[in-house]
């Protein structure tokens, strides 16, 4: 029986337990990946010059039997001198039977380049907590080797590399180096994390006095699983409403939208639709962000928050 032809809670089953053999990519995809970057980079901590709090939800394939569901928690701020900046991620990813929760701190030192720009090297460690409860999948014939995975701890480390400046930004990074097996039974490993690589750019070009456009990218590469490119177009209008659209090569499109409420606060919301055949089976996922910038000096930042 083919993938296609598995009804829907039997798809879930094979989603969530032949990923991981062929490889797939399974650090969680965010829509608002350019106000997100921390959560793959740490390059980035201290970027914005101040003391920055971002809040994600993101709830995929809406009404699709065990859709992935994934809460990321990140603060990053620069250290007295400018030179080292601190950052942390909490991140708790649901899909069907499988949990992570995830803690990983974050360190970036920083040099300038030139005139407004900076190169930061980051280095990020922490823990993964995995837990599937496999025992409990509902199969047409019985599985030895779907034994539950109880809080198995995983630690990892990863780099990052984080090019920027007031108008533009590019970036490289591996967010989890080590490729720790999460089960095995003596002969073949149920599941285990793979490397992933993660390179992103992005533009703010005006369009005229209240408009500007930032056409960005992000491309992701897993061993043994396809090249997954998200494309970006988003406008800002008047330093203050961002909209635009996304586009994942192959496998989604969407819409996104963000209000500055104030100099310190930002809230977000992006929804997209697969265009693979799993579309006809949900509602569409949705993202929602909020952002915070503690400022430590009364008056204006010296620049406009773009990324």
């Amino acid at each position: 029986m083919s993938p296609r032809s598995l009804p829907i809670p039997l798809f879930t089953v094979f989603l969530v337990l032949a990923a991981p053999v062929v490889r797939a990519q399974q650090d969680p995809m965010y829509s608002q990946y350019m106000f997100n970057t921390l959560a793959f980079n740490p390059g980035y901590a201290g970027s914005a010059d101040v003391l920055t709090a971002m809040a994600l939800s993101r709830h995929q394939w809406l009404g699709f039997p065990g859709a992935p569901s994934t809460q990321t928690l990140s603060v990053h701020s620069p250290l007295p001198g400018n030179q080292l900046a601190l950052g942390g991620n909490l991140i708790h990813d649901v899909a069907g039977p499988a949990k992570q929760n995830s803690a990983f701190l974050d360190v970036a030192y920083r040099i300038k380049t030139g005139a407004g720009t900076r190169l930061a090297f980051g280095l990020s460690g922490g823990v993964n907590f995995f837990q599937a409860d496999l025992a409990a999948l509902k199969t047409v014939e019985a599985d030895p080797h779907n034994a539950s995975i109880s809080g198995k701890a995983l630690p990892n480390f990863g780099f990052g590399l984080y090019w920027h400046a007031p108008r533009y930004y590019v970036g490289l990074s591996a967010p989890k180096l080590l490729e720790n097996k999460i089960g095995d039974d003596g002969t073949v490993a149920t599941n285990q994390e793979f490397r992933h690589y993660f390179l992103i750019a992005g533009y703010v070009l005006d369009v005229n006095q209240d408009l500007k456009f930032k056409p960005s990218l992000t491309l992701r590469a897993v061993e043994g699983a396809p090249l997954s490119l998200d494309v970006n177009a988003n406008f800002l209008l008047r330093e203050r409403v961002w909209f635009g659209a996304m586009y994942r090569w192959g496998n989604a499109f969407g819409v996104m939208a963000q209000l500055k409420v104030n100099e310190q606060l930002r809230v977000g919301y992006a929804f997209d639709m697969t265009t693979t055949r799993m579309g006809a089976y949900n509602a569409g996922t949705h993202e929602l962000m909020l952002g915070y910038d503690l400022k430590y000096n009364k008056g204006r930042m010296v620049s406009p928050r773009y990324f």
